[in-house]
Formats: structure tokens, sequence, C-alpha cells
């Protein structure tokens, strides 16, 4: 995977936790349902965003991924926005398979607390 610098914009406008990493909630782009939510760093948004491919941190492994690279299951992402406090990005995707990796469409289908 090749590195990318993220615009100094973009950059100064991140509020990162302790760890250097910002939270990313993943949206599907036709129906509006919150898919899943991941981490990203700099070079994860800057992959983002140059390749329109869901690219994140994993903090298991401690190494970018791109979403599906092994299982498939990719985003392309058609949007990306930061919120007005520039500590979470929003990625509005077509996705290709499930987005869970239970395999199931969405992570947030299974345990409704309301």
């Amino acid at each position: 995977m090749s590195s990318a610098a993220l615009e100094p914009a973009i950059a100064e406008r991140l509020k990162r936790n302790a760890d250097g990493l910002v939270a990313a909630v993943v949206q599907d782009a036709t129906t509006g349902d919150v898919l899943m939510q991941a981490w990203m760093n700099d070079e994860a948004l800057a992959l983002t965003l140059a390749t329109r491919k869901g690219t994140y941190w994993s903090r298991s492994r401690q190494q970018l991924w791109v979403k599906g690279e092994t299982s498939g299951h990719t985003q392309e992402v058609v949007e990306a926005r930061l919120d007005c406090d520039g500590d979470t990005v929003l990625l509005k995707v077509n996705q290709t398979g499930a987005a869970c990796h239970t395999g199931t469409t969405t992570c947030f289908d299974s345990d409704r607390l309301l």
C-alpha cells in the first residue's frame, strides 16, 4: 500500500484521540443505513480520499487495511465529510457485500437497546 499525505488544511482540523486516530462512521450512500464504525489515522484518511476505497487503521493489527481487500466486501467512497468538531469522519459508500466482519450487512443490526 502506497503512503499518502493528508492535505494540511484537513489535518489541521482533525481532533485525534490519544492514539492519533479519528472515528469514522460509514453509511450506505443509497439507504442511509449506518454500516460500521472504524478508526482512521491521517494516512488512512488521505488514502481514502485519494483512492475512494474505505481505508482504515486496525488497532488490533496496528496496520492500515482496505475494506474488502481480502473478503471482497468493498467500499466505494462517494462522499466524505468532517463533523463540526473535527473528531469524526462520515463516509458515504457504495458497499459491495457485507460491511460487518460477522457477515451481516451492518454492524448495527443485532443488539437494539431501545
